[in-house]
C-alpha cells in the first residue's frame, strides 16, 4: 500500500498490527476481523486501507491454498483501489504470465498433399493466412500486456518475473516473425495453383516456417512447465493427520501405520511372519463422526504401503447383501466380497444385518455366517478387509451376539470415534465456509454456536454433517437475501444475519399468555411463574460468571382427572424453551403401556424409546403410579429404573413430569430412592370450584362462537356441585359438547324463522338435558363397575 496514504488513514494503527501478524506468522488468524473492518470504511473516502486489507486477506489464503480464486479475486479488487499497491501488482504481475500459456495454440495448420485437387489446395491455403493473420492480430495486444507485466517486474526489482516475461517475449517475437513469413508464403501459394500444379519454392518455405512454430510451440510449452510447480499429492495419512479432532483415532491410526511398514521391512529383509496382522476394522461412532471417511482413508493407507492391490472401497449395506429367499444372500455376499478383492469392502450400520425378532425368512444372519466364511476360507482369506461400521451401542449388541463374527476382529482393530467438540464443530464449519470460498465472522461464530447447541438433542446428533448443513444453509440465506452489487463483502463474508433460524412465529403461541388465560389454577401459576423466574436468574448468573444454584426442573403434578394437569405441562414445555433450558419445548405424553412390555429385556428398550423422543422436551407420564406394582413378572419395576438411569445421563436435556393421585404418587416416589431424589418440585392442582366450570364452559363455547343465556348460566350454578364428577374440567367440556348438539336438534326442529337469532345461543333446557345424559352415563357407569 502507498505509505503516505496508509499513514494518513485513521486505521494504519489496526492495518498494521495485521500486516506485522502475516509478516511473523505468515497468515493472519482472524480473517473475519479483518474483512469485518471493511464495512467501517468508505472505500470512496480511504481506497488505499481497503486495498491493503484486502490484500493482506489475500496473502493469509495464498498461504494455504495458491490457487485460491477468492483471493485472486480481492487481489484484483485490491489494485483497483489502489494502483501503487506493490504487493497487489507483484501478485498479479506473478499471476497473470500463466494467462498466456495456449496463446500459441492457435497456431496449427492442417496438412498438404499432393494428391488434392485445386479446390482442397486452395481451401488449405485460405486456412493457412486466415490462421496466421488471426495470431498476428492477437499478438500485438498480447505483446503490449507481457511488456507492461515486465516493467511492472522490473520496477518491483522481481529478477525471476522479469526473466520470464523477457523469455515470453522473446518467443512471441520469433513466432511472430514466422507466422509472418507463413503468411507471405501461403499467400503466394495460393495465388501459384493453376489446375493441380502449384510452385513447389511456397510449399517448402511454408512447411519450413511451421517446423520452426512448432519448435517454437514446444519452447513455450516447455517454459510453462518447468516453471509451474508440480502439485504434489498428499497421503492418506497426512489427510488424516489434517483432520479436525479425532487425536486418538489418529494416535491409533498413525501407530498401525508405522507397525505396518516395520512388518513390510521384515518382509523385505527375508524375515518369516507366520501370523499377519488383521487388516479387518470396526468404527463406532455417532453419525457425522468421520466414519466413512475413515474406512476411505485406511483403504488408501493399505494401498500405500502395498498391503492391499487397491484402494478401491466397495460400499454395501443390508438391502445389498439380503436376500429375499434361499440361497440369494449367499449370492449377494459373494458378489461384494469379489468387487472388492484386493481393496476393502465397507458395511455401515452393520447391526441392520440381523434385525431385533428376525423371522425364519429373514436372512441376515445368513449373510454374516457367509461374510465370516469368505473372510476365513482359503479363497478369499486374506484378499481383502472388511470395515464395519455404527452407532457404539448398537455394534457392542450385534458382536455380543455374533462371537464367530467378533473374533475375527482384534480389540485393537476396533476404533471409536468420538463426537465433536463445540470448538472442533466450529472450526469444521469454519473449513467449510472457506473451502466455499466464504469467510466466518466472530458474531457468525457465535450465532453457529448456539444453533449447534439448539441441533444437539439426542445421539442422532449430525456432528460434523450439521455443521455442514448450517452453513450451506446461511450460504443460502446470504445469497437469497443479498442485492446484486459490486462489493466483495457480501459475496466473501458470513455474519450473523445469516445463521440466523427464521420460524414461524404463528407456530407457537406465548406461553405466558396461555397459562395466564388457564381458568382457576392460581396457585399452580404463581409456582410456574415462580420457577421460571428462578430459572432466568440462574441463567443469567452463569452469564456474569457467578456461581449458579442447580435448577431443577423434574416435576410432580398430584390431582384429580381434567384438572389441567397435561395442560400446564404442555405450557411448561414452551416455558422452558422459550427460556433457552430445553432445546425443543415438546410435550410427549406416555402411560404404562408405552413404558412396560410383556417381556424380559423389552421394557428398557420401549421406555428408552420414548424418552429418545422426548429428549429437548418434557415427558408427561401420566397415571405413573401405575408402573408400580406388586404383581409377580411385572415388568415396572424395569421402567422406573430405566426411567431413573436416562433422567441421569441426559440431565438437563431432558424434563420428566409424573401425574397422578397424591397418595398413589407418594408410594411411588417413596418405591425407589433414586426417583425420589430427582423430583423436588411438586405442584398440585386442586379440583375446580364451581365458578370456575362455568367459567371454562363458557371459554369452550366462545371458541365456536356460542355464547349461553342467563337462564343456562344461573341453572349450571345450581346443578353443578350436584354432580358425581365435579370438580373435573372433562366435564365442562363435555357438559358444553352436548349442550350444543341438544341445541342443534331442538332449533332444527323448531321455527325456522327463529334459527338465525338463536344459532348461537346456548339455553337452559340444552343444559339440562346434557346434564341429564351425563348423570345418567356416570349412574350407568358405577352399576357396571359394581356388577
Amino acid at each position: 500500500m502507498n505509505q503516505r496514504k496508509q499513514n494518513a488513514s485513521p486505521n494504519f494503527a489496526r492495518i498494521a498490527e495485521w500486516e506485522k501478524e502475516y509478516s511473523e506468522n505468515g497468515y493472519i488468524s482472524n480473517e473475519g476481523r479483518l474483512l469485518s473492518l471493511l464495512k467501517e470504511i468508505n472505500s470512496d473516502e480511504d481506497p488505499g486501507s481497503v486495498s491493503a486489507i484486502l490484500t493482506l486477506a489475500a496473502l493469509s489464503r495464498l498461504g494455504r491454498n495458491k490457487d485460491d480464486s477468492l483471493a485472486a479475486a480481492w487481489m484484483d479488487k485490491a489494485l483497483e483501489l489502489d494502483p501503487q499497491n506493490g504487493q497487489a501488482r507483484r501478485f498479479m504481475a506473478q499471476r497473470d504470465w500463466k494467462k498466456h500459456r495456449e496463446l500459441l495454440d492457435m497456431l496449427v495448420f492442417p496438412s498438404i498433399r499432393e494428391t488434392d485437387n485445386r479446390t482442397a489446395k486452395r481451401k488449405i491455403a485460405e486456412q493457412y493466412i486466415s490462421i496466421s493473420r488471426s495470431f498476428l492480430d492477437a499478438s500485438e495486444e498480447e505483446k503490449e500486456r507481457l511488456s507492461g507485466k515486465r516493467e511492472v517486474s522490473e520496477e518491483l526489482t522481481d529478477k525471476k518475473f522479469e526473466d520470464i516475461y523477457s523469455s515470453l517475449i522473446s518467443l512471441l517475437d520469433a513466432a511472430v516473425d514466422e507466422t509472418s513469413l507463413l503468411l507471405k508464403a501461403a499467400e503466394e501459394y495460393e495465388e501459384s495453383i493453376s489446375g493441380v500444379f502449384h510452385t513447389a519454392t511456397h510449399v517448402n518455405d511454408m512447411k519450413k516456417h511451421i517446423d520452426r512454430i512448432a519448435g517454437l510451440k514446444e519452447e513455450w510449452h516447455a517454459l510453462f512447465q518447468t516453471e509451474e510447480e508440480e502439485t504434489e499429492e498428499i497421503s492418506a495419512l497426512d489427510s488424516l493427520n489434517s483432520m479436525i479432532g479425532m487425536e486418538k483415532v489418529k494416535s491409533r491410526v498413525n501407530d498401525f501405520y508405522k507397525f505396518l511398514k516395520y512388518q513390510k521391512k521384515r518382509k523385505q529383509l527375508g524375515f518369516q511372519i507366520k501370523d499377519e496382522m488383521s487388516l479387518h476394522m470396526i468404527l463406532t461412532g455417532n453419525p457425522g463422526t468421520g466414519k466413512t471417511t475413515l474406512a476411505r482413508l485406511l483403504a488408501k493407507i493399505y494401498h500405500e504401503l502395498g498391503v492391499l492391490p487397491r484402494e478401491e472401497v466397495v460400499e454395501a449395506d443390508r438391502s445389498q447383501l439380503v436376500g429375499a429367499y434361499v440361497g440369494q444372500t449367499e449370492e449377494n455376499v459373494r458378489s461384494a466380497v469379489e468387487r472388492a478383492l484386493g481393496g476393502v469392502l465397507f458395511i455401515d450400520e452393520a447391526y441392520s444385518l440381523k434385525r431385533e425378532g428376525q423371522t425364519g425368512n429373514d436372512y441376515g444372519q445368513t449373510a454374516i455366517d457367509t461374510l465370516v466364511s469368505m473372510m476365513t476360507g482359503a479363497e478369499y482369506g486374506g484378499k481383502f478387509a472388511v470395515i464395519l461400521a455404527g452407532y457404539p451401542e448398537e455394534m457392542r449388541q450385534f458382536l455380543d451376539a455374533n462371537p464367530g463374527l467378533r473374533s475375527r476382529f482384534p480389540q485393537s482393530n476396533q476404533l471409536h470415534l468420538p463426537d465433536y467438540t463445540e470448538d472442533e464443530l466450529v472450526e469444521i464449519a469454519d473449513r467449510i465456509a472457506k473451502d466455499n470460498d466464504y469467510i466466518l465472522t466472530d458474531e457468525a461464530k457465535s450465532e453457529l454456536k448456539g444453533r449447534l447447541e439448539k441441533e444437539k438433542v439426542d445421539d442422532t446428533f449430525g456432528n460434523a454433517r450439521t455443521a455442514k448443513n448450517i452453513v450451506l444453509d446461511a450460504i443460502f440465506e446470504k445469497g437469497a437475501q443479498t442485492e446484486a452489487t459490486d462489493h466483495l463483502l457480501p459475496y466473501t463474508l458470513l455474519e450473523k444475519e445469516d445463521f440466523i433460524l427464521h420460524q414461524d412465529d404463528g407456530k407457537r403461541s406465548n406461553p405466558e399468555k396461555q397459562l395466564e388465560r388457564l381458568v382457576g389454577l392460581e396457585n399452580i401459576k404463581e409456582e410456574v411463574e415462580s420457577l421460571i423466574s428462578f430459572v432466568k436468574m440462574q441463567q443469567y448468573r452463569r452469564e456474569q460468571d457467578l456461581p449458579s444454584v442447580p435448577v431443577q426442573l423434574h416435576s410432580v403434578f398430584t390431582g384429580n382427572p381434567g384438572t389441567g394437569k397435561t395442560t400446564v405441562a404442555k405450557i411448561y414445555a414452551e416455558l422452558l424453551h422459550k427460556c433457552g433450558m430445553l432445546k425443543r419445548g415438546h410435550l410427549i405424553i406416555a402411560g404404562r403401556s408405552d413404558l412396560v412390555a410383556g417381556y424380559v429385556g423389552q421394557t428398557a428398550i420401549k421406555t428408552k424409546k420414548i424418552i429418545r423422543e422426548a429428549l429437548g422436551g418434557v415427558l408427561f407420564i401420566d397415571e405413573a403410579y401405575s408402573l408400580l406394582s406388586e404383581s409377580p413378572g411385572d415388568f415396572g419395576k424395569e421402567a422406573i429404573d430405566t426411567l431413573v438411569d436416562e433422567m441421569t445421563k441426559h440431565n438437563e436435556n431432558l424434563v420428566v413430569v409424573l401425574a397422578g393421585y397424591s397418595n398413589e404418587m407418594e408410594r411411588l416416589l417413596q418405591s425407589n430412592p433414586g426417583l425420589k431424589s430427582r423430583f423436588k418440585k411438586f405442584f398440585h392442582f386442586k379440583d375446580y370450584n364451581t365458578e370456575e366450570l362455568i367459567q371454562i364452559i363458557k371459554n369452550y363455547a366462545a371458541q365456536y362462537k356460542y355464547d349461553l343465556t342467563a337462564g343456562a348460566i344461573a341453572y349450571l350454578d345450581e346443578a353443578l356441585p350436584g354432580i358425581k364428577a365435579g370438580g373435573n374440567g372433562r366435564l365442562a367440556a363435555n357438559l358444553a359438547d352436548e349442550s350444543i348438539q341438544f341445541q342443534a336438534f331442538r332449533l332444527m326442529e323448531g321455527d325456522e324463522n327463529q334459527l338465525k337469532e338463536n344459532a348461537s345461543l346456548l339455553e337452559k333446557e340444552d343444559f339440562e338435558k346434557a346434564v341429564k345424559k351425563i348423570t345418567k352415563g356416570n349412574k350407568d357407569a358405577d352399576i357396571n363397575e359394581r356388577n
